[in-house]
């Protein structure tokens, strides 16, 4: 076990290096990714400080609240864009061109090649936005030591009950001409995820949190957070993490049994 994974992450090292060597080779793409980022990022917690102009809370939520679940998804989101991202919009290519035979041959699990085998290294630089935006929004709502302490594992938990989702869903992928519009479809709902769960009307919340649960990303962990009374939705959020990944693991293996090589 031990071995095994040392050899996963010699190979994910030698991801990073390739990702790092080539994105240093185009520099302006480098920078435009950087810049395209930070903007996405200010814009987005502007357009709830001038929401907060004109309300005084969203649901239960002050400014100050509803700025700190913001930077938890935008924490997320950077993890994912820096991590995954790219890979979702590779992997139908890979299906379609027949490159993903070459994963199939190599030694080590299908779903790691495929999904984190691009790494956006500009992303990294973005931490020096997210993690003090982080901070400094935590420190207004008055998180206290052991809220501190839990804050990074919360950030990993909406991650990958992120990640396990639209992993899941980019199986359909193995059955479909082209994925773009699989990719568009995960684009917007992390739109929707990026709003506090209250906000949505009661049937549209009830089918983004026990049907589809997006809303558990970022909703479950920053309500336990300001009370530790409401740990429903964490719960429901591990059993949905859970869940995905035996989904993941099925449905990985049916797409296999229906991929056929383009050169075949």
């Amino acid at each position: 076990m031990v071995q095994r994974f040392k050899t996963y992450l010699s190979i994910y090292a030698g991801f990073m290096s390739t990702s790092f060597s080539q994105a240093m080779s185009f520099r302006a793409h480098f920078f435009l990714l950087v810049v395209m980022d930070l903007v996405f990022y200010v814009t987005h917690l502007w357009s709830i400080d001038i929401l907060y102009n004109h309300v005084s809370a969203i649901g239960t939520w002050d400014r100050n609240q509803l700025l700190f679940f913001a930077s938890i998804m935008l924490a997320i989101n950077q993890l994912t864009m820096t991590l995954v991202s790219e890979n979702y919009w590779r992997f139908p290519l890979m299906i379609r061109t027949g490159e993903f035979d070459f994963t199939l041959i190599r030694p080590v699990n299908s779903v790691f090649i495929s999904f984190f085998r691009v790494i956006r290294p500009g992303s990294f630089l973005n931490m020096g936005f997210t993690v003090p935006a982080v901070i400094y929004f935590g420190m207004q709502v008055g998180l206290d030591f052991w809220q501190w302490a839990a804050l990074p594992w919360l950030i990993l938990f909406g991650f990958l009950l992120q990640n396990s989702l639209e992993m899941f869903v980019s199986c359909v992928m193995f059955w479909m001409i082209d994925g773009t519009g699989i990719n568009f479809m995960r684009v917007e709902l992390q739109q929707l995820a990026r709003w506090p769960d209250q906000m949505y009307p009661w049937a549209l919340r009830g089918a983004l949190t026990f049907i589809f649960p997006i809303l558990l990303i970022g909703s479950g962990p920053v309500r336990w957070l300001y009370n530790p009374s409401d740990y429903l939705p964490m719960l429901e959020g591990f059993g949905f993490l859970l869940l995905f990944w035996v989904l993941l693991a099925f449905f990985w293996q049916m797409g296999l049994r229906a991929y056929e090589s383009a050169s075949s």
